[in-house]
């Protein structure tokens, strides 16, 4: 009869077995050999194994073998699986691309602010950053317009624990925003902008459902413009609401305005 003799490895130095995680739909992971990390968008069953396919926060799609130890989650190495159909969905990304905080409290608002143009542009980034915004406790607050910058700024007087932030639309060389914003920019009052006459057409137009942002003959009033060249009633206020309704989360954003905003989140919250 063979003998089997016993495993005499002590316990502490026995590898700790790598926890299975299943891969639902909007899980946030690393994976480890390449550092690319993204929210799980699916699984499929390849000749060659399972793989997993994930965005990252610009969009970008990469496919990974699902190998066992492949992947971080949370700071530990898991092994990613294919997640029942039953399985609930969790929320693991807010609208931003971030990393969602479940129950996370609001934090008491900062003395630093984000300034925007208009209304539209404070509900946009509501939508897409709220969450965000609460966690780090900035306020965005809207101007309607520019032409008052300098005297606003003046009276904010930022400082470096009160940074200040602004949100300027079309901002383009020589423009009479470029020159407002030059005057007001300094160490502690950051000025950027978006190349786009509203905000609206930072709205992708796939996701609202069109071909394109129709071009409108200057002198007439933009937005009513594009309602007549799409078809729409001559309601800017509903036109505008049936562009925010399509805004889900940042993919449905232009690179030109996430990259903006992103930009004055970190420099409001910098330490």
């Amino acid at each position: 009869m063979r003998q089997y003799s016993p495993d005499l490895t002590p316990p502490w130095k026995k590898p700790k077995p790598v926890p299975e995680v299943a891969a639902d739909a909007g899980l946030v992971v690393e994976e480890l050999s390449t550092g690319f990390c993204g929210a799980v968008m699916r699984c499929e069953k390849t000749a060659e194994g399972l793989t997993v396919t994930l965005e990252d926060r610009f969009g970008k799609h990469r496919v990974f073998p699902m190998t066992p130890g492949a992947f971080a989650w949370e700071g530990r190495t898991v092994t990613l699986v294919r997640a029942s159909a039953s399985a609930p969905a969790r929320p693991t990304r807010t609208a931003s691309g971030s990393v969602a905080v479940p129950g996370a409290r609001a934090r008491v608002a900062r003395a630093g602010r984000i300034y925007v143009e208009g209304r539209h542009d404070a509900e946009l980034v509501e939508r897409v950053w709220g969450d965000d915004l609460r966690i780090e406790g900035v306020v965005v607050e809207y101007l309607e317009g520019i032409d008052d910058l300098p005297a606003i700024v003046a009276e904010f007087t930022p400082g470096p624990d009160a940074r200040l932030g602004v949100l300027v639309d079309h901002l383009v060389p020589g423009s009479k925003e470029s020159r407002i914003a030059a005057s007001v920019t300094s160490a502690h009052a950051l000025v950027v902008g978006h190349p786009y006459i509203d905000v609206w057409e930072a709205v992708k137009p796939g996701s609202v459902g069109i071909a394109g942002w129709p071009r409108v003959p200057r002198g007439q009033d933009w937005k009513t413009g594009v309602c007549h060249a799409l078809g729409w009633a001559p309601h800017t206020g509903a036109a505008w609401q049936r562009i925010l309704g399509s805004v889900r989360s940042y993919r449905d954003l232009e690179p030109e305005l996430l990259g903006r905003v992103e930009e004055l989140i970190d420099f409001v919250t910098a330490p």
